[in-house]
């Protein structure tokens, strides 16, 4: 039987537990797939003749740099699992906001910054909701995400986000609620893991800040919640972030190729209906 092919973007220092698994769930489904590290230097010619090889190619990482990536592989005519669309728009975090309360999606109160302070602080102070969570519109792992009490800490955390970032990137300033944060994983639209990551020492729960999951029941509200995200944004390997606000769900984040690996007893399982999902696509492409 012919094996399809199919190449996958990820970054490391070297091929890591993840990847090795990529490569033991792929052998037992008669893939071939072929490792791009975009750590490493790559040769333009070679990089293209390797992609031409692939039926469809799998993004594997969060890295930023990995769009530039994702649309020279869409320009060589090869279709990318997520697409770079995705990338520039839906996990645009203040785009996110705008179609969730354009779908009528419940989300928190979150208005975009100025870059000029001054007209910042009158922003902020309009608002008038304290605490509130300052977010660039674009990140992952919780940076460039905190928290300000009042107006003099949120300046400071203002200018803090464009020092460090040597540039003045769009902010948000969002409401803050105090909640666990509940993870929705979901393939091709369907759902196919939860994970409550409870807040601990520290106020975020979300990213690098969860230690500990557990896994939680979806209700019916949350079932129609999550279905309205998937046809909003259209991600096919999607991790769906959510908080509670006075017991209701409400909506903080998308994610494309979110973590696998809450749960060690099932890293191999999830890696496998991502493969089950993207041969099926390779043999439709």
């Amino acid at each position: 039987m012919k094996k399809e092919v199919i190449g996958v973007l990820y970054t490391g220092k070297h091929i890591g537990k993840e990847e090795k698994i990529y490569l033991k769930e792929a052998k037992k489904r008669n893939i071939h797939l072929i490792m791009f590290n975009l750590l490493e230097k790559i040769d333009e010619k070679e990089f293209e003749e390797k992609i031409k090889k692939c039926k469809l190619v799998l993004n594997n990482t969060a890295e930023d740099f990995a769009l530039e990536f994702i649309k020279t592989i869409e320009e060589l005519g090869k279709r990318v699992i997520d697409k770079s669309k995705v990338y520039y728009y839906t996990e645009d975090k203040w785009m996110l906001y705008l179609k969730c309360r354009e779908h009528k999606i419940p989300t928190l109160d979150t208005i975009l910054l100025s870059e000029n302070i001054a007209i910042a602080r009158k922003e902020l102070k309009d608002f008038g909701k304290w605490p509130v969570v300052l977010k660039r519109t674009i990140g992952t792992m919780g940076e460039y995400v905190e928290k300000a009490d009042n107006i003099i800490e949120a300046e400071f955390m203002i200018k803090n986000f464009w020092e460090k970032g040597n540039e003045k990137l769009p902010i948000i300033a969002q409401e803050f609620a105090a909640s666990n944060s509940y993870r929705v994983t979901c393939i091709n639209g369907k759902i196919v893991q939860t994970a409550l990551k409870r807040r601990t020492g520290n106020w975020k729960a979300t990213g690098v800040y969860g230690k500990k999951f557990e896994k939680f029941l979806v209700d019916s509200e949350l079932e129609k919640i999550v279905k309205k995200v998937l046809k909003v944004t259209k991600i096919k390997i999607c991790g769906i972030d959510l908080l509670k606000k006075n017991s209701k769900w409400v909506v903080i984040d998308v994610n494309a190729e979110p973590a696998l690996d809450f749960f060690d007893d099932e890293h191999s399982k999830m890696i496998g209906l991502v493969l089950d999902f993207v041969k099926k696509e390779a043999k439709n492409s």
